[in-house]
């Protein structure tokens, strides 16, 4: 599977785990900031920095979910075997 496509599933894979990924700018915030989670007002997003490689945005986000309860849920292969490799 290319990388745009595994990160896209992850993506996927957070949006039916209530997780909004959010692809922000984090040079622009004024001071140093990286991708993570958080909630805001309640709500589950996992800030992203967009001027990161497509191969780290699939690292950091596959560490994170792989550490969520994600074994009720259907996910593809690939993914499940980067989420393997992850924790």
């Amino acid at each position: 599977m290319k990388p745009v496509q595994l990160y896209k599933n992850l993506c996927e894979l957070a949006e039916k785990l209530d997780i909004e990924v959010s692809e922000q700018n984090l040079q622009k915030v004024g001071v140093r900031a990286k991708s993570g989670f958080c909630k805001v007002k309640g709500k589950n997003l996992f800030i992203m920095d967009k001027n990161i490689s497509v191969q780290k945005k699939i690292r950091i986000l596959a560490e994170f979910l792989g550490k969520m309860p994600h074994e009720n849920i259907y996910v593809m292969p690939a993914v499940r075997d980067i989420l393997g490799t992850q924790k």
